[in-house]
């Protein structure tokens, strides 16, 4: 709400930056409603006394250009107002503010991580089972492929040609990603949405942009399923702080448990809660209990073999396509246990007993 014409222009932009298409007023709308029911309310130091005796709420802020304005908190307080924004000192902030707004900030998703303890342990076969049983049950979806040289993880899913924006198309983005534009821009496979690598050259994803699409994601709700490489430089540590638990799939061989200690030490050093799968064959000796006390850390479940799982794939059925499958079934346990509210069985993402 205001009639100076520079300041509407900028806050036209940082709506534009922010995704957000705003409804413009002068003054008090004549509809309550537009008022009331706004996510946000943005007053202009020329509109504020136009603002007197409108209906307190949440969300409304002062903005203006003038850094010295002398009565500004006074205004702010006779229109109720939480914030005092001074442009262009509080434009980033505030594009934060408005993205969070017009997307709508609810529960953020359950982001998970999934890491191969050593090489082909399956983790990225897991992960995919994870993502498509998640969505399967209707859930909003996303899965993210954080390792470059995993050959991307959309050809698990058949979706190699998909339409849709790879990594390389996020490698410059420094600043806020919206969500919603994000899950529309992503191939659409499976009842899901997939963030995967290009085909073309190499190309260096920066921290800054990790972090804008993954919390982008989040923002989204539901679950993020993230697949990760065992290397942890500065990218991959971006990725495991914005993860709310990590999966670490170990092969029941004693060189498998021994790789996989050096991996848990690297990803622990970021990610608090960290927890084993294991997978068969065992080596004489071995079971899952060992493998998880080996490492010290919590066992999340044994990963159950699943008989033609490469034929079915070369048939277009992702890994966990099959709802009656074994891989199935343990990724739909898995999600019941971690997405139990506080209290009901245990704290949510609870370990297999």
């Amino acid at each position: 709400m205001t009639e100076d014409v520079e300041l509407l222009d900028d806050l036209l932009r940082l709506c534009a930056a922010a995704g957000a298409e705003p409804e413009v007023h002068h003054s008090l709308p004549e509809n309550r409603g537009s008022w009331e029911q706004a996510p946000m309310v943005l007053v202009g130091d020329d509109a504020a006394q136009r603002c007197r005796g409108a209906v307190r709420r949440r969300g409304v802020m002062l903005v203006g250009r003038d850094q010295d304005a002398s009565d500004v908190w006074r205004r702010a307080v006779e229109i109720g107002a939480e914030y005092v924004l001074r442009l262009p000192d509080s434009e980033s902030w505030l594009v934060d503010q408005i993205a969070n707004a017009s997307e709508g900030v609810g529960r953020p998703a359950l982001t998970v991580g999934v890491i191969g303890g050593r090489g082909g342990s399956g983790a990225s076969t897991l992960a995919c089972a994870l993502a498509v049983t998640a969505a399967r049950a209707g859930r909003r979806t996303m899965l993210i492929d954080g390792d470059p040289l995993g050959g991307g993880i959309d050809v698990l899913l058949g979706g190699e040609r998909a339409e849709g924006m790879r990594w390389p198309d996020f490698a410059h983005s420094k600043g806020r990603v919206g969500g919603g534009a994000l899950e529309e821009s992503l191939p659409a496979l499976h009842g899901l949405r997939v963030l995967s690598w290009g085909r073309d050259d190499w190309v260096v994803i920066p921290p800054q942009a990790i972090r804008a699409v993954l919390a982008a994601a989040r923002r989204l709700g539901g679950v993020v399923v993230v697949d990760l490489p065992r290397r942890v430089d500065e990218s991959v540590a971006e990725a495991l702080a914005q993860l709310d638990l990590g999966l670490l799939v170990v092969p029941g061989e004693l060189r498998a448990v021994a790789a996989a200690k050096r991996v848990a030490s690297m990803a622990g050093m970021v990610l608090d809660d960290l927890r084993v799968v294991s997978r068969g064959p065992y080596a004489a000796g071995l079971d899952e209990r060992w493998v998880a006390q080996a490492l010290g850390l919590p066992l999340a479940g044994e990963l159950p073999l699943e008989a033609g799982l490469s034929v079915a794939q070369d048939g277009g059925t992702p890994p966990g396509g099959s709802a009656r499958g074994p891989l199935a079934r343990f990724c739909t346990a898995f999600w019941e246990r971690a997405l139990a509210p506080e209290g009901a069985g245990g704290r949510a993402g609870g370990g297999a007993s």
